[in-house]
């Protein structure tokens, strides 16, 4: 693929807050629209983008260039207090209504002011906008949930920062599709309803105190307990914290023999480490798994 190919595959949004309804204990759904989202193509599944987040001190998103070869130096050149800050999300519901319109449904996870998005999304109001890079076109390497032909089970564990995607991967799949799922959260309201025809049984992990070692060792030892689904070619999406998923993953390919190519893991976010941290590791090739929503 060209570089020229590859850009093609990618665009910028502007998005326009259209309203937000708060859900469970810690999350937000913001619903966008905006005449730019005609062009946007998810292709579903756990279909990424990057939002860009306007500084505090401003309304709404300003970049200096969206042209392919130059937006991100000069992106990075902007001081630091006036830089947009950039964050991967998934897209949870794409549709057109009745009249016409676009909408893009994003889930945040809140914290209060925590980190710059859930400061962002707290105070989300109708009418705010921000710039988004997102798809032109459905099949793109932003969706990393491509379970091989002939899968006859699908294993799943992620924690709350994954979840939006993981549910809307549930939403997705066929009707009777065989599903072993493990989702942590941090509180009980935060069980929330899941749909779609899949045959889904799914474990709820409510975290304990404690972060780290301990936290990692509680999710296997409930994975460990879990009976998985026969299956002759099983495949596993995990996301969530970069260590918890390295032990999951380590769990399944090592005690319980799924391939190892067929175990596909995301680091959403890492203990101890900033998330801009993530997003220079990323785009310097250290960190194929925490690699940003687009190739751009």
């Amino acid at each position: 693929m060209t570089a020229t190919e590859s850009a093609a595959r990618f665009g910028f949004f502007t998005l326009e807050v259209l309203r937000t309804r708060r859900f469970g204990h810690s999350f937000l759904r913001v619903t966008f629209g905006g005449e730019s989202l005609a062009g946007f193509r998810s292709g579903g599944f756990d279909q990424s983008l990057s939002l860009f987040l306007p500084p505090e001190h401003r309304e709404h998103t300003e970049l200096p260039s969206t042209a392919e070869d130059t937006w991100f130096a000069e992106w990075r050149g902007m001081a630091e207090e006036e830089r947009p800050v950039m964050r991967s999300y998934t897209v949870r519901e794409q549709r057109r209504t009745a009249e016409g319109a676009d909408e893009v449904d994003i889930d945040f996870v809140l914290h209060g002011d925590a980190s710059p998005a859930s400061r962002w999304a707290g105070r989300a109001v109708t009418g705010r906008r921000i710039m988004a890079i997102g798809p032109a076109v459905a099949e793109n390497k932003s969706v990393r949930f491509q379970p091989p032909a002939g899968t006859d089970a699908v294993l799943m564990y992620a924690d709350e920062t994954a979840l939006p995607a993981a549910a809307a991967i549930l939403d997705r799949l066929p009707a009777g599709t065989r599903v072993k799922a493990w989702f942590e959260v941090p509180h009980e309201e935060d069980r929330i309803a899941l749909a779609g025809p899949a045959d889904a049984d799914v474990t709820w992990i409510v975290r304990e105190k404690g972060a780290g070692r301990e936290r990692t060792e509680q999710v296997v030892q409930r994975v460990r307990e879990s009976e998985l689904p026969a299956a002759e070619a099983p495949y596993a999406w995990i996301a969530g914290e970069a260590g918890t998923i390295r032990a999951v993953r380590r769990h399944l390919v090592q005690e319980r023999s799924v391939d190892r190519r067929a175990v596909r893991f995301t680091g959403y976010w890492r203990l101890g480490a900033s998330e801009e941290q993530l997003l220079a590791e990323a785009y310097a090739g250290k960190a194929a798994s925490e690699d940003p929503a687009s190739e751009l």
